[in-house]
């Protein structure tokens, strides 16, 4: 008989309680240390995060604050996929689903967290450096006016339009009339999203500008957390159960919004409408966000032809692409992005003030804090992979099939994560200058080797050549941008850039290594969980020690960084 899929739900009311009470009564900056293997949070402290002022904080800080936060909203994320799997497994339901929340998840990816904040904060920060805070809140009414009324259009445009969406992206429904009209209704439920989540990004930007990162980051936990108790609370209620999916979608945008909306009260802003499309404020947004999105329209173009191509191969291909990457984001998501978030107001700053010195300095550091951090978690994916997809993916019908063929996708996109990460870092450089046109040209030029790759990589690896294709694109993508950053009149020490990522190497392969020769063999406790928790947990923790010792030795100067900030964390008795 099929064994179907438990459901792992663990975590502490005590520590959510307190989190909780101490962001919103005692306005403080939460830190949190998570286990993803046992989905447990540890709450180990705070510092006061007032919102008398624009904040000044170290810059590692605000960067940890952020990759806190978006742990917190990682680890949602993944209850909330056992939670879909638990209660709806494979099926009509699910495809339906996922393939009605594909073109507003995409056109958030363009329009709202990625391209819509980066292009609005450069320009919101220069107001505030050069002029006041009243004229940078009378540049976010003009820009939140304009996107009420052209995301809204968007969304109407979507729901009126949503069969011929669908006909197109999903022309294989068409063949069976119920599930068809399954994902036209929850495609027309879901594209609200769309308009949620650009506000969103915009009050994200603004709360960034002024520092403060903690709610913003935890702002996407919403997201995952509505999707999560719309399926536990209303599933029974339903007699298509797929509907509570949709609903929590527009619950958790809205959550991802109002948790904002008290510190954005804080800061002094207070919402007019506002219409002037001759703003030249507005007018500095459009035409930053205008290459952004043509830039990011190519990944998504890329992203398409990826799932086209896997679904020529063995089957399974798109599966184990998608789990895979979703493993590989987790790092990508907690670390770079959280770098990227803090660099670009901070750089927007720096330009606005024309402090190259500044510049120069928080280039380094956040280049060089972001592969201290990246590198290591590359090489425990190429490593480890397997004990992972075992553990967090190999329950029911996820056979020991399916985890050598995530674990071999997971391998080619380890590497990449290098690439990702260093862009997530240095494009914000480009941004803060106003400066969106030679990132596009660069992404296209990637997404061009990407697919010039496909063929013969997909010939020596199968479905993993994918995976290595797009690997290759994004360390393309990365060297080029960093080869381009002195044309914005920065100095890239790239001799001593280079030497610090081989150190870092060296030290992340010397840690695994090791880590893989010690000679242990647990016994078994009785619970499946647990012993592959341990096979998991036993190996990558010597490999940490093991990394911090390496990195003393061959003098990586992020890590005396890191040690130091522990220190100034340390709780205080009394």
């Amino acid at each position: 008989m099929e064994r179907r899929p438990r459901l792992r739900l663990r975590c502490s009311l005590e520590v959510l309680t307190r989190f909780s009470h101490d962001l919103w009564v005692g306005n403080v900056k939460p830190f949190l240390y998570f286990g993803l293997q046992t989905n447990s949070l540890l709450y180990v402290g705070s510092i006061d995060l007032s919102t008398s002022s624009v904040k000044k904080g170290s810059f590692i800080g605000s960067a940890s604050t952020v990759s806190g936060a978006t742990a917190l909203s990682r680890v949602f994320g993944l209850v909330r996929e056992q939670v879909m799997a638990y209660f709806f497994g494979a099926g009509m339901a699910t495809d339906a689903f996922v393939t009605a929340f594909r073109i507003p998840n995409l056109l958030r990816d363009m329009f709202a967290e990625g391209a819509l904040s980066s292009a609005f904060v450069p320009v919101f920060k220069e107001k505030l450096v050069k002029t006041s805070d009243q004229d940078a809140f009378k540049l976010a009414n003009v820009v939140v006016t304009a996107i009420l009324l052209a995301v809204g259009l968007i969304v109407l445009l979507g729901i009126v339009a949503a069969p011929v969406i669908v006909y197109v992206t999903a022309h294989g429904f068409t063949e069976y009339a119920p599930k068809f009209a399954l994902t036209v209704n929850l495609t027309r439920i879901m594209f609200a999203y769309l308009l949620l989540v650009s506000l969103s990004a915009l009050v994200m930007g603004m709360l960034n500008s002024f520092g403060r990162f903690a709610v913003p980051a935890l702002s996407p936990a919403m997201f995952n957390l509505g999707v999560v108790m719309s399926v536990m609370v209303l599933y029974r209620y339903f007699q298509q159960p797929a509907y509570t999916l949709a609903i929590g979608v527009l619950i958790g945008g809205v959550g991802q919004l109002v948790i904002q909306l008290p510190t954005l009260y804080k800061i002094g802003y207070r919402f007019r409408p506002c219409l002037n499309l001759l703003d030249e404020g507005l007018r500095k947004v459009v035409r930053l966000i205008t290459p952004m999105i043509i830039g990011l329209s190519a990944g998504r173009v890329n992203i398409l032809l990826n799932t086209l191509l896997a679904s020529f191969l063995v089957e399974g291909s798109i599966s184990y692409l998608n789990y895979s990457y979703r493993l590989m984001h987790f790092p990508l998501g907690v670390f770079a992005v959280a770098l990227g978030t803090v660099a670009l107001p901070r750089v927007s700053e720096l330009v606005a003030r024309r402090d190259t010195a500044g510049l120069n300095k928080i280039l380094s550091e956040t280049i060089n804090l972001n592969m201290f951090v990246v590198v290591p978690s590359a090489v425990c994916l190429a490593v480890l992979g397997q004990p992972i997809v075992e553990l967090i993916y190999s329950w029911g019908a996820f056979t020991d099939a399916h985890a050598a063929n995530t674990a071999l996708a997971l391998r080619h996109y380890a590497y990449g994560l290098i690439g990702f990460a260093g862009v997530r870092v240095t494009v914000p450089f480009f941004y803060a200058f106003g400066d969106s046109k030679r990132p596009m040209q660069i992404s296209i030029i990637s997404v061009a080797i990407n697919m010039a790759l496909y063929y013969p990589l997909i010939k020596m690896l199968d479905f993993a050549g994918l995976a290595a294709a797009t690997s290759v694109a994004g360390l393309v993508n990365f060297a080029l941008l960093v080869y381009y950053l002195p044309t914005k009149g920065l100095s890239v020490a790239a001799g001593r850039l280079g030497l610090n990522l081989v150190r870092i190497l060296a030290a992340s392969f010397l840690a695994f290594h090791v880590a893989g020769l010690l000679p242990y063999h647990p016994e078994p406790t009785g619970s499946e969980v647990l012993d592959r928790a341990i096979n998991l947990v036993i190996p990558l923790a010597v490999a940490a020690v093991l990394y911090i010792l390496f990195c003393f030795v061959f003098r990586v100067r992020e890590v005396t960084k890191l040690v130091g900030l522990l220190k100034r964390r340390k709780p205080t008795n009394g």
